[in-house]
C-alpha cells in the first residue's frame, strides 16, 4: 500500500481539515476510490507502482491535491488530469526509447501491441462517460478522473520496464505461452472477467450496452496483441487489471 501514501501527507489532512464539509468528503471518497482501485485491479501492477512511488510525476501530484486552492472538485481532477498528461509524456518518451533497443521483428511486435492499447483506451474513454454518465456526485466525478489517469500510468510503467530490460539485454520475447486454458491462473482470472462483464452488461442501460461491447473487443483484441512481448504473469497482469476495472464499472453503474 505504499503506493498510496503520495497522495497524503500531515500537511494535506491539515489542510483538508480547513476545507469545506462537502470538500472533505469528496477528498475522503477520492481516497476510498483510488485505495479500492489498488486492492482490486491495480494490484498485480503493485511492483512497477512501487518502483514508481517517488517519480516527480506522483509527487507534484500529491502536491496539487494537498494544496487548498485546489481542493475543489474542479481542481482535484485537475491535478489528475495534469498527472494523467505528464504520464502520457513519458509513457511517450520510452515508447520512443524502446524502439532502437529491439530488433526488427520484435519492435513489430511492441508497435501492434502499442497501437492496440491506445485503440483499446479510445473505447474505453468512451464506456467510463457511458458509465458515469448513469452516476450523480462529486465521488463519481473523482472516480472517473482517476480511472482516465491509472491506466496511462500503468502502461508508462511497463514501457520503462521494457525499456529497462531491453537496454540490460533482455529484449528477447518470452517464449510461447501456455494457452490460458492450461494456465490455472489465466483461466481463473478469465472466469472472473467474464462474471464481471455480464454483470455490467445487464445493468448497463440498453442504449449503451454496445459501447461496452466495443470498448471489450478493442481490449480483447490488446490483450491478444500483448501476449506475444510478455510472459505469463504479464499476461495475469493485464488480466487482473480489466477485472478489476469491469469490477469497479459494474459497482458504479446506476449509482445516485
Amino acid at each position: 500500500m505504499r503506493f498510496m501514501t503520495f497522495l497524503r501527507s500531515d500537511r494535506s489532512r491539515r489542510r483538508e481539515s480547513r476545507a469545506p464539509a462537502w470538500v472533505r468528503a469528496a477528498q475522503r471518497a477520492l481516497m476510498r476510490t483510488l485505495t479500492c482501485a489498488l486492492l482490486l485491479g491495480v494490484a498485480p501492477l503493485a511492483a512497477r507502482a512501487e518502483v514508481a512511488a517517488a517519480d516527480p510525476i506522483d509527487a507534484a501530484m500529491r502536491t496539487c491535491l494537498a494544496r487548498s486552492d485546489m481542493s475543489s472538485t474542479m481542481g482535484q481532477v485537475q491535478c489528475m488530469e495534469t498527472a494523467r498528461i505528464g504520464w502520457k509524456t513519458a509513457m511517450d518518451n520510452a515508447w520512443q526509447q524502446l524502439q532502437p533497443e529491439l530488433p526488427p521483428a520484435r519492435r513489430k511486435q511492441w508497435e501492434k501491441s502499442q497501437a492496440s492499447w491506445q485503440a483499446s483506451r479510445d473505447a474505453e474513454t468512451q464506456l467510463l462517460a457511458a458509465v458515469f454518465a448513469t452516476t450523480r456526485g462529486t465521488m463519481y466525478v473523482l472516480a472517473e478522473a482517476d480511472m482516465q489517469l491509472q491506466p496511462v500510468r500503468d502502461r508508462a510503467l511497463a514501457l520503462r520496464s521494457a525499456v529497462a530490460k531491453a537496454s540490460a539485454g533482455g529484449g528477447d520475447p518470452p517464449g510461447r505461452l501456455r494457452a490460458c486454458r492450461a494456465d490455472a491462473r489465466c483461466e481463473h482470472a478469465m472466469f472472473d472477467l467474464n462474471r464481471y462483464y455480464r454483470r455490467l452488461q445487464a445493468k448497463m442501460p440498453a442504449r449503451s450496452r454496445p459501447t461496452l461491447t466495443r470498448a471489450q473487443k478493442a481490449w480483447t483484441a490488446y490483450l491478444n496483441a500483448t501476449t506475444p512481448v510478455v510472459d505469463e504473469r504479464g499476461r495475469i497482469d493485464i488480466i487482473g487489471a480489466r477485472v478489476a476495472t469491469l469490477k469497479r464499472l459494474s459497482e458504479t453503474v446506476g449509482n445516485d
